[in-house]
C-alpha cells in the first residue's frame, strides 16, 4: 500500500510579516518544501496592507500547490488595538487558502510548540531549532517562516484525528 503525499501550508499570522511554510506528508514522513515570509508596507494604508497579506499568500498557494492548510490561532494581546489588527491579518491567512479550495484548520500556538518541541511554552529560537532537526532541508530565513513550519509540522501530526472527528460529527 502506498501512502499518499498530502502538501501542506503553514500560516503563522502577522499583519507586518505573516510566515509561511510548505511541506509534504507522506504519512508520518514530512519534506521540506519551502519557506518565507509575505510583507506588508507598514506605512501603507490598513485595506492595503491586508490587500499585500492575501495576494502573497495567494501567490504561494498557486505556485506550490497545497491541498491543505493550518493556521496558527493568536494569543490575546494587552493592546486591544494590536489585537484587533492582528485579528485582520489572521482573517486573510484563514481566507486566502478558503478562497483558493484547501481545507484549513486552526491551531493553538501551545499544541503547536508542543507538537515540534514537546513543550508547550517553547520560545521561538527552540521551535527553530527543532524545525531545522524535523525538516533537515529546510532553512527557513526567518522566526516567521520557522514557526509557519511548525505549523505545518503540527498539522501534519494532527489531520488524521482532526479528520476522523469531523467525520464522526457529520454522522459519516
Amino acid at each position: 500500500m502506498t501512502l499518499q503525499t498530502i502538501r501542506i501550508l503553514g500560516i503563522d499570522p502577522g499583519l507586518r510579516n505573516t510566515g509561511w511554510g510548505i511541506v509534504d506528508a507522506q504519512g508520518a514522513r514530512l519534506s521540506f518544501v519551502a519557506s518565507g515570509c509575505v510583507r506588508s508596507d507598514g506605512d501603507a494604508p490598513m485595506g492595503q496592507r491586508l490587500r499585500q497579506l492575501h495576494l502573497g499568500l495567494m501567490e504561494i498557494i498557486a505556485l506550490h500547490a497545497p491541498r491543505e492548510a493550518a493556521v496558527e490561532e493568536t494569543f490575546v494581546n494587552r493592546d486591544p488595538q494590536s489585537a484587533l489588527k492582528l485579528g485582520q491579518a489572521r482573517g486573510v491567512a484563514l481566507t486566502a487558502p478558503a478562497l483558493a479550495g484547501l481545507d484549513v484548520e486552526e491551531y493553538a500556538a501551545n499544541l503547536v510548540k508542543k507538537t515540534v518541541v514537546g513543550n508547550g511554552h517553547a520560545d521561538k529560537a527552540q521551535i527553530a531549532m527543532m524545525v531545522r532537526v524535523l525538516l533537515p532541508a529546510s532553512f527557513a530565513a526567518s522566526k516567521d517562516a520557522a514557526d509557519a513550519l511548525a505549523v505545518a509540522i503540527c498539522h501534519a501530526q494532527h489531520r488524521g484525528a482532526r479528520l476522523l472527528e469531523r467525520r464522526l460529527a457529520a454522522g459519516t
